[in-house]
């Protein structure tokens, strides 16, 4: 049985961001975790910087825009995440499926009916085949055309219920907003679908635990918001593939098992952004954040706050002010000079990359 130091390190290791493991480039960084949380643009460029070496704004957009070897959409759960591009077909083809039928009763809410989505899918595919990219209000001004209300929620669950599709992505940013296009327009190289079915969940369920093991079954229930009956038929295909490693409730790949291990050194500290894969990757909290401390991490609302880590163990939450270099840590106990040391580097880090030129 891994005891739960070694169970945080082993995590932190995996996600790069403890024993001195930093990546070279933003696509290695989603490589590496699979799936970014990325509801929010700026939290998931910082967390794509947290767990690289020297990565700066402009090289994330390059990545996304440029190379486009990374995209964003909706994939796990139903949210926004970032993938590698080679990735987005076989994933939205195993988790969409689910998606959409847990959100039909939101669709009858709002009056969207079957016939109008498929309308309303066929249109946007033609504007934006027309006329993308396109932002999400010049979206919604066409679905007015339907008769769909501009106001309300309607024009995002139909945007969604696009990209679910696989008929559009986000695309281009366009004077710092988000924009969308044809997911095959922009990612023409992209492989469809290299898994399908069982394969395809059992593939799900290997990139999860290279990029967060230990972990449980319920825990990949929980972060890929399939039900724990297919979670465990991922579990059992894994097992009977040779490739994971149980210590009671707990897996790890096999070749990763030696990671659990392994010695450390001088103490990794690394500032998360918001929403982080790290924090949220996971059903319980104990590995990464003290329990007295827990409510500050999560203090309710949906909120995840920015949290400051050292070898995988929250320490602090932080804060951005308006200024140029206003980033404030609320430390949960005092820290020893050298911990500060290391906050303070990680502090001007963020500082830069959020405003380069200051």
């Amino acid at each position: 049985m891994l005891d739960l130091e070694s169970v945080r390190r082993s995590r932190a290791r995996a996600q790069a961001l403890a024993g001195g493991i930093r990546e070279a480039s933003a696509e290695a960084v989603v490589r590496r975790v699979f799936a970014l949380q990325a509801q929010d643009v700026v939290a998931a460029d910082l967390g794509i910087r947290v767990r690289g070496q020297g990565i700066t704004a402009d090289a994330v957009r390059t990545a996304y825009e440029d190379q486009r070897s990374i995209v964003r959409g909706w994939y796990m759960r139903g949210t926004l995440h970032t993938v590698p591009s080679d990735d987005a077909h076989w994933v939205l083809q195993l988790l969409s499926p689910r998606i959409l039928a847990a959100t039909s009763r939101r669709y009858r809410q709002l009056g969207l009916t079957d016939d109008l989505r498929r309308r309303a899918d066929h249109l946007l595919r033609r504007v934006l085949t027309t006329h993308g990219p396109l932002t999400r209000a010049e979206l919604t001004e066409h679905l007015t055309t339907l008769g769909i209300a501009s106001d309300g929620q309607a024009p995002f669950h139909v945007i969604r219920h696009a990209a679910l599709n696989g008929i559009l992505c986000f695309g281009p940013r366009r004077a710092g907003e988000a924009t969308y296009v044809l997911l095959d327009d922009w990612l023409p190289g992209a492989q469809r679908s290299p898994w399908e079915g069982d394969v395809a969940l059992a593939e799900l369920a290997r990139r999860y635990l290279a990029a967060h093991a230990p972990a449980t079954v319920g825990d990949f229930a929980a972060w890929s918001g399939l039900p724990v009956t297919l979670a465990r038929t991922a579990w059992k295909m894994l097992a009977q593939s040779g490739v994971i490693t149980e210590f009671g409730p707990l897996t790890m790949l096999t070749g990763r098992v030696k990671d659990a291990e392994d010695r450390w050194g001088a103490p990794d500290v690394r500032m998360l952004p918001a929403y982080d894969n790290y924090l949220v990757g996971y059903r319980t909290r104990e590995s990464s954040v003290p329990a007295a401390h827990q409510d500050r991490v999560w203090p309710g609302g949906g909120l995840i706050r920015p949290t400051v880590i050292a070898d995988g163990l929250a320490i602090a939450t932080w804060t951005r002010g308006s200024g140029a270099r206003s980033v404030q840590v609320d430390a949960f106990e005092p820290v020893s000079g050298r911990i500060q040391q290391e906050v303070d580097k990680e502090r001007d880090a963020v500082i830069r990359f959020l405003r380069p030129t200051a």
